[in-house]
């Protein structure tokens, strides 16, 4: 069996507890099923002092500037139309577009459509996540149409990535290769369960953490594009590329967001990116659940690992990236709790590696394990 990134990380990190209490070992059930979530920091709430919100009210003019223009016009923006067979033709004309899409589907293996429905069901619980942004106090969206810069940016980040699920879904279901009833299911349960990042409704916590969220989701985007390129689907190559390219535009965004926290409130910011990092970034998927197999997160995750989708070198990786974006081994006039978030942080990729290096012993040692997803009709693949 292959080792999971998420699973090691989340084990190593046990022993580093983060500010508020230290992690706690709970299991939480989605309603109307029997997953279990990970292992889990004790959750907090409202965490940033309420005079920092003056902070987040002195940049609107910065962020109008600086964010805002990260979002593309919708009319330049593609859509996901442009990709698929077009069914305004005559219907032979459609039904030989939908053929040759199954045809080249067919070549791709069971463990790479197990991989893209673990990455579209992600996209798909989109609701979750404006609402996560959404319960961070001092940038919310107040009335559900402010015209506040924060808000503005939060509606238009959402209805860009929209697109993402919609287009990964239509592909799959026209595929023919994926069970879209399970599918839809494990979506409707994931929405049901919500997230829990551990951002404590307090935005410098919130965007550290989509900071670091959208880089991997672009990773894991562009390795599944580089997959169906060498698997015979340059269109489906196409989608996912197109899709990662989308996310490292509002990576950008939003590690623009924690530079400038950096700047104007460096020990504040310091310490929140030491306290995420701490806890681990959660991925947004991880109360993922069919119905049927309570470790379904875990079993995706063991796939994306062993098929180098999203492994922990990249989480490493991803680390060791927004430290020199963020130039936070350079950082001066930190205090204290900064100064110790500093350490930790630049110290922590190279932990992360080790421990990986480890783990990859270990699992070269045990036999390889069989797993069934209902995505796929129950078949079985390598975990």
């Amino acid at each position: 069996m292959q080792s999971s990134a998420f699973t090691h990380i989340a084990t190593a990190q046990l022993a580093w507890a983060p500010r508020g209490g230290g992690a706690a070992a709970t299991r939480r059930v989605p309603p109307s099923s029997a997953v279990a979530a990970p292992l889990r920091h004790r959750q907090i709430t409202h965490s940033m002092p309420p005079e920092k919100v003056e902070v987040f009210k002195s940049l609107e003019s910065w962020a109008s500037k600086s964010v805002l223009p990260l979002l593309k016009p919708v009319d330049k923006c593609w859509q996901p139309t442009e990709f698929l067979p077009d069914p305004t033709r005559p219907i032979s004309d459609f039904m030989d577009e939908v053929r040759v899409l199954r045809d080249r589907a067919s070549e791709l293996p069971d463990e790479y459509f197990v991989v893209l429905v673990g990455d579209m069901i992600t996209e798909d619980a989109l609701p979750t996540y404006q609402t996560m942004i959404n319960t961070l106090d001092g940038v919310r969206d107040e009335t559900g149409a402010s015209p506040n810069p924060w808000a503005s940016w939060t509606r238009g980040w959402t209805a860009e990535e929209n697109r993402h699920g919609d287009l990964l879904r239509t592909y799959l279901y026209l595929s023919g290769r994926v069970d879209m009833l399970m599918i839809e299911r494990t979506v409707q349960y994931l929405i049901g369960a919500g997230m829990d990042p551990g951002t404590e409704n307090n935005p410098y916590l919130g965007f550290v953490y989509t900071s670091f969220q959208e880089r991997a989701t672009a990773v894991s985007h562009g390795n599944t594009a580089r997959l169906a390129k060498e698997g015979g689907d340059p269109v489906l190559a196409q989608i996912c590329g197109t899709i990662a390219a989308d996310e490292k535009r509002h990576e950008n965004a939003y590690a623009r967001i924690v530079e400038k926290l950096l700047e104007v409130d460096p020990n504040g910011a310091m310490i929140a990116v030491g306290d995420m990092m701490r806890k681990k970034i959660t991925m947004p998927a991880h109360l993922m659940y069919d119905g049927q197999d309570p470790h379904l997160f875990e079993h995706f995750s063991a796939v994306a690992q062993r098929m180098g989708v999203y492994t922990a070198d990249d989480y490493a990786d991803i680390l060791e990236f927004l430290i020199g974006r963020w130039r936070l081994e350079k950082l001066d006039g930190l205090k204290g709790d900064g100064r110790q978030a500093q350490e930790f942080v630049c110290g922590l990729p190279q932990r992360i590696r080790k421990l990986q290096e480890r783990a990859d012993e270990r699992a070269k040692k045990m036999k390889p394990k069989g797993q069934r997803f209902s995505w796929i009709f129950n078949r079985e693949v390598v975990v």
